[in-house]
């Protein structure tokens, strides 16, 4: 049978992830020190687990409200006022997703037609362009520079947006290369991106791990942003919840009731047992911390120094990351790519980063790696990388 015609040509022209393919070398690979998949070395909490185990205790093994347990919604509009000076209405403006990868697919599909353009700031997380040719869009990149932290800047959008530009995917704190934004900062393309009535996709899933004094500042809470903002975060990083696939979207009740029809048909709800654990999660807080959050952003800010200062030494020079557990190394000085170094490195010392290339064009001379695990095997690692970089002739 020919398949080749009887597949739909927008999924056969999308490649597979760049980061599962080198996670899957990894794991079939003795004593491999895997810095690729972005995914917190800690258990869940306590409180959180014995939220949900208690809830399958008392039988609540039913389908939730197709848009998430209301009492859920109304801590999530809580959380999001009280971080982020965020205000949603809990049964008009949120949606529980299947993690945020689902609010993404949500979002796009909601707000993008046939052959209108998605601007994308890259290096950025791999999903962001397939999702948008599944939808029919076009991905447009937005090639960002090491030189200023990779951040968006109103000329490189600017140059970027032509008659179909439709909205802009914001992602901040970024994976793979640790910037984030500041409120000047997006002050500054805010004025860009209303003068041409672009929609925005903000993806604040490593919200709470921003090691800069000021904390996570939201896009949506600039003067008017929130109506033409989609904010979308979840449970993953910031509560170590990556497994129960938790997430949510806010947005102006117009876009979430068109994006509720979508979720209705192809969800039904998220996890329920999930949002039970994520109630308690977000009902732990005080009014401006999270003391199980700030632990672990207290471990990630020690391995992401140490991670710095070790890889600058080696003549890897790298921005210091700002947000999420994420370093973005420079490769150059060996002469390789970073698809070529990922590869070398993963054969001769089995240590396993991500190539930049994964993330968009910007990132070919850059590898992405994770610091989201434990100090003793970032060590080992740095000590594979430093001996790798010397057999090789590159260590300065």
């Amino acid at each position: 049978m020919n398949y080749e015609k009887l597949l739909n040509p927008r999924v056969t022209s999308i490649p597979p992830s760049g980061i599962r393919r080198f996670f899957d070398l990894a794991s079939e690979m003795e004593d491999c020190i895997s810095l690729g998949v972005g995914e917190p070395d800690f258990v869940t909490p306590w409180d959180i687990r014995d939220a949900a185990i208690k809830s399958l205790q008392a039988g609540k093994t039913q389908y939730t409200s197709n848009a998430g347990l209301i009492s859920l919604r109304e801590q999530i509009a809580g959380y999001v006022y009280r971080r982020f000076a965020l205000s949603y209405q809990p049964k008009s403006e949120i949606i529980v997703t299947v993690g945020a990868s689902e609010a993404i697919d949500l979002a796009l599909r909601t707000l993008v037609s046939e052959g209108e353009e998605v601007l994308i700031p890259a290096p950025s997380y791999v999903s962001y362009r397939p999702n948008v040719t599944l939808v029919g869009g076009v991905a447009v990149e937005v090639n960002l520079s090491g030189e200023n932290g990779f951040k968006l800047t109103a000329d490189a959008l600017k140059k970027a947006i032509t008659p179909k530009s439709k909205a802009l995917i914001f992602p901040y704190p970024n994976n793979p290369t640790g910037a984030i934004m500041t409120k000047e900062e997006m002050q500054e393309i805010v004025e860009v991106i209303v003068k041409n009535n672009l929609l925005v996709i903000s993806d604040e899933i490593y919200a709470e791990l921003t090691y800069v004094k000021e904390g996570h500042v939201s896009i949506a809470s600039l003067e008017g942003m929130k109506e033409r903002t989609v904010v979308i975060n979840g449970f993953s990083k910031a509560f170590a919840m990556t497994g129960w696939r938790l997430g949510y979207m806010c947005a102006p009740h117009e876009i979430i009731e068109q994006a509720y029809k979508i979720h209705q048909y192809t969800i039904m709800c998220a996890n329920t047992f999930a949002q039970y654990g994520a109630e308690i999660a977000l009902a732990s807080g005080a009014e401006d911390e999270y003391e199980t959050v700030r632990k672990m952003r207290e471990s990630y800010d020690m391995r992401r120094r140490y991670l710095y200062n070790e890889l600058n030494k080696m003549g890897l020079t790298c921005y210091m990351p700002q947000g999420a557990f994420y370093i973005f190394p420079c490769v150059k000085v060996t002469g390789l790519t970073g698809e070529r170094f990922a590869q070398k490195l993963l054969v001769e010392k089995h240590v396993a980063v991500v190539p930049g290339n994964a993330f968009g064009s910007a990132g070919e001379y850059y590898v992405r790696c994770c610091y989201a695990t434990s100090l003793a095997d970032l060590k080992t690692a740095v000590s594979r990388i430093r001996e790798f970089m010397e057999e090789n002739g590159w260590l300065k």
